[in-house]
């Protein structure tokens, strides 16, 4: 019945101390009993603490205690603080009231930390005890009424009304139970009522009985045996009944701390007293008495903070027979001295800490304590320098180790931060800790290329699938952050796309072609590399390769002129009069290589009469080497080599038919051997050539106008009126459109050419046969398959007014390569003229000089159909060399009469050397032999008639 009663009770206060609960300081504090089930529920820390129940799993809501053992957890379902292990009050605080166990709630994602306090209340769970079951007392029977007799004190675990409340001694006729109370403990004497007369009891059995104040009441029982004695009836008695003394806990072994002093009435062995601890002093391992003279002394180390105050009873005895003992209360209190170090308690930490967290963050919770009471027990903590760290104090002795700075992983991975505590005692004791915190990588740096930008050169001609350059970059992240890879971004070339002409793996960086180049095509072109490495979000970088294509001689010379796609033979016609040097014709080839590879050389292979003629190894010019004699055959044939000058020797051959005629009365014509098919293919030809021509001439107008329209508009503020102000809203300088026009020996040309230096470049020659009475025009098919009527609207749209350049306004500076003179240079780009006549066109530009020898109209007729046939061989005139190989060896066709010259983008020709205006150049007379076809237009008109 009586366990059944306190089972209650002990639900009953588990329902009342789990409702109650109340905060200090923002600090939470339940009340519970203590010896609760496992499992029992304290209250609901999620409500309490204002946490969303949801949410605590992913913030790991724990519970951690500095007494380092768990006696609580958390149902992450229901929110519950709930009860892990046996909680014995009196192990944990033993006779402190209150008696308080701290928590710290500690929270994730963010860091954050609750304190709660868990009041432990007592319940009636010990029994009073005595150390002995049995007491013997030597009383004589002499003893008078009154004697005194200390009696052992029982021990109850319990705390304030469940500790021990009295005692009871079982009913006799000669003694009765006095209990007194000192520093509030109760000691019970046996108080002698009436004299014993050891004749008619010799031996009196009493029981002792302690009794606590629960309810139930506990009871605990000791049992007191009295035996009678006879004689020595002065007991000894202490001069002080109570004796207290003062002692440093750090003082030394064998040292007095005081001395107890008892007297004796009697005499002899009756009077002469020892020394001894009480039966029940269980400090006996911590204090010695000497048994002679009564002085207590240290002999263990003492330590203020396992006790601060020693209580114990001294006997005194005689010698006597039967022995008479006297009692006194001894107290010893311990006083604090600064011997314990302070102790550094990590109570979470968060590693590794990402390396972008902002500044505050918590990355630790840091506790201190220090087993010194008042001063000695104060702590303060400190952080070693050169650290971005700093700590943060929230509550007495706890700290938050936050971020005060940036951090950065690639500059340092790891931090071993140290902590110093130091109290407050004298001399001051410290304790220090290293907290090793490492660092998370994030993805915060992109991907960096060894150069922002590579130079490729690769070979035409050069095999598919081949390499041509690689590309590195780095990315001092970490993992996934710092794989790389790479990739081509899209960008036109040639309006394809670039990815149609190279490829790269995506792993290493290393750039394949994906066919062969021809550099005639295209020569230079840029590819956009970029790494991204795989973080998230992901980084990256871009490089810029310059791939060059270099020339190879991969292209046999192409003649232009003489034409052989009528006939496998030229015919040409000179007088019989005809001197030494004679210009009989002129040899016009081409090649589509560039630099070294393009410098034509032509030889006269075999020949009629090898002694007659000569061909310029430069020009191509042939020429009488001596004058013609009435011996010489009327029809001479010369087989005329052309070579380049590359590697492998690339060369082609033409065959001239020369006829002596002794007079130049009727042009011999090719013409009079055709059929009337062929005069009316000749007859379509012309009609297409007029239909150009008039498509030019449209064209032009057209231009000119829009010319004159935007320089109308910027006179205002422009002197020259082709030229746009610097401050213009569009400029562009890699595009430029200019015009050239030019003589070089009996052929002419004019040539528009425009595009960017990194795309091919387009050529529009307008050739006229120098034999021509009617001027007659041919367009020459652009190296692009782009229609020539479109290309000049497209240039015309696209480029700015600052692009067009009239080299009769400005002429850029001569080529500082330029190595020969007019007259020497390979190819058919050297000055027609004479070398005799070399100084009288001095001052006219090169390769402008004046006419040989007036065009026949034998001549006019046979340049006129070169130039109808010329169109397919030129089809990849331009630009074709770089100022690296030296002059500039452009095969060009001419206009008669004019002084001009077009020069090509400046970006892909060194400038030449700019004219003066035509009003302010010198008037310049020309030799009557150098009359343009232009002049002489009417007398031909009759030669024909």
């Amino acid at each position: 019945m009586m366990e059944s009663l306190f089972f209650l009770r002990r639900i009953w206060w588990c329902c009342v101390y789990i409702l109650l609960w109340s905060t200090t300081e923002a600090q939470i504090r339940y009340t519970i009993p203590e010896e609760l089930k496992d499992g029992s529920v304290v209250g609901n820390i999620a409500k309490d603490l204002s946490l969303d129940i949801s949410k605590i799993i992913d913030r790991k809501l724990q519970i951690a205690s500095e007494t380092g053992k768990q006696y609580f957890t958390v149902d992450v379902e229901k929110g519950d603080l709930i009860v892990n292990g046996r909680i014995d009050r009196e192990d944990l605080c033993g006779y402190n009231v209150p008696c308080v166990l701290p928590l710290q709630a500690v929270l994730e994602n963010p860091l954050q930390m609750h304190r709660v306090e868990i009041e432990i209340q007592d319940i009636n769970d010990n029994t009073p005890i005595f150390k002995s079951n049995e007491r013997i007392l030597n009383i004589p029977e002499s003893i008078n009424s009154g004697a005194r007799f200390l009696l052992e004190s029982a021990i109850d675990s319990d705390v304030q009304s469940n500790s021990l409340k009295s005692y009871s001694l079982s009913i006799n006729d000669n003694f009765v139970l006095n209990v007194k109370t000192q520093d509030g403990v109760k000691i019970p004497e046996l108080v002698l009522k009436q004299p014993l007369d050891r004749e008619k009891q010799a031996v009196h059995k009493l029981k002792l009985t302690a009794a606590d104040g629960g309810n139930p009441v506990r009871t605990g029982t000791c049992e007191i045996i009295v035996v009678v004695l006879d004689n020595n009836d002065n007991a000894p008695e202490f001069e002080k009944p109570f004796y207290e003394a003062n002692v440093d806990e750090n003082e030394s072994i064998h040292k007095d701390i005081l001395r107890v002093n008892a007297i004796d009435l009697d005499d002899g062995l009756n009077g002469e007293i020892e020394y001894f601890f009480a039966d029940q002093t269980s400090d006996t391992a911590l204090f010695n008495i000497n048994q002679q003279t009564g002085a207590i002394t240290v002999k263990g180390e003492l330590d203020h903070e396992k006790a601060n105050l020693h209580k114990f009873d001294i006997v005194a005895k005689d010698k006597g027979n039967p022995q008479m003992e006297g009692h006194c209360s001894v107290k010893i209190k311990v006083n604090d001295v600064n011997d314990n170090a302070p102790d550094i308690i990590i109570t979470s930490l968060s590693s590794p800490v990402p390396e972008n967290s902002s500044n505050g963050t918590v990355v630790s919770l840091i506790s201190t304590k220090d087993a010194d009471l008042g001063e000695n027990g104060k702590v303060k903590l400190t952080l070693a320098p050169g650290t971005p760290f700093r700590l943060s104090t929230t509550v007495s002795n706890h700290y938050a180790l936050v971020t005060n700075g940036p951090l950065d992983r690639e500059t340092f991975s790891e931090y071993k931060i140290k902590l110093n505590a130091v109290d407050a005692g004298s001399p001051p004791k410290s304790t220090s800790k290293i907290v090793t915190l490492a660092i998370s990588d994030v993805n915060d740096n992109p991907p960096l290329f060894s150069q922002k930008s590579y130079t490729v050169y690769s070979k035409e001609n050069s095999v598919h699938d081949s390499i041509l350059c690689s590309v590195a970059a780095n990315d001092p992240d970490l993992g996934e952050n710092a794989k790389i890879s790479y990739s081509i971004l899209d960008s036109k070339v040639q309006d394809l796309s670039v990815s149609s002409f190279i490829y790269i793996n995506s792993d290493n960086g290393s750039i394949f072609s994906m066919q062969s180049f021809d550099y005639e095509k295209i020569k230079v072109f840029q590819i956009h590399v970029q790494a991204k490495d795989h973080g998230s979000p992901s980084l990256s970088s871009n490089a810029t390769v310059h791939v060059f294509i270099l020339d190879q001689n991969d292209n046999v010379p192409a003649v232009i002129y003489p034409s052989t796609s009528m006939g496998s033979i030229s015919h040409q016609r000179m007088p019989r009069s005809a001197k030494a040097g004679h210009l009989v014709t002129k040899v016009t080839a081409v090649d589509a290589d560039s630099g070294h590879n393009a410098w034509l050389f032509y030889r006269l292979a075999e020949a009629t009469d090898a002694s007659l003629f000569s061909v310029n190894l430069h020009t191509g010019e042939v020429r009488t080497k001596r004058s013609v004699s009435e011996q010489d055959d009327s029809s001479q044939r010369l087989l005329i080599e052309i070579k380049d000058n590359g590697e492998p020797v690339q060369s082609t051959t033409v065959t001239v038919e020369i006829l002596i005629e002794d007079g130049f009365h009727e042009p011999i014509s090719d013409f009079s051997m055709k059929t009337t098919e062929n005069n009316k293919k000749s007859g379509k030809i012309t009609l297409y050539l007029i239909i150009s021509l008039g498509t030019v001439s449209v064209l032009s107008l057209l231009t000119l106008f829009a010319l004159i329209v935007k320089c109308v508009r910027n006179t205002i503020s422009s002197s020259s009126c082709c030229v746009r102000r610097p401050d213009s809203g569009y400029m562009n300088p890699n595009r430029n459109l200019q015009i050239q026009l030019n003589t070089d020996g009996p052929i002419k040309y004019v040539e528009v050419l425009g595009g960017d230096m990194m795309s091919q470049s387009q050529s529009f020659g307008s050739y006229l046969s120098p034999m021509s009475e009617f001027s007659d025009l041919t367009l020459v098919k652009p190296s692009s398959t782009t229609n020539f009527t479109d290309t000049l609207n497209v240039l015309d749209a696209s480029l700015p007014d600052s692009a067009w350049i009239f080299e009769s306004q400005q002429q850029n500076p001569p080529n500082t390569d330029w190595r020969f003179p007019p007259n020497q240079r390979p190819g058919p780009s050297g000055a027609g003229a004479r070398p005799e006549d070399t100084g009288a066109v001095a001052g006219v530009i090169a390769g402008t000089g004046p006419w040989p020898n007036p065009p026949t109209d034998a001549e006019q007729l046979q340049a006129l159909m070169a130039a109808a046939n010329a169109s397919e061989a030129t089809a990849t005139l331009g630009p074709r060399y770089n100022p690296q190989y030296g002059p500039d060896y452009r095969q060009n066709v001419y206009i008669p009469g004019s002084t001009a010259t077009l020069t090509v983008n400046p970006q892909q020709q060194i400038p030449q050397q700019a004219l003066p205006p035509p009003q302010a150049l010198p008037p310049i007379e020309a030799p009557k032999s150098a009359q343009t076809p232009a002049s002489k237009k009417k007398p031909m008109k009759k030669d024909k008639k």
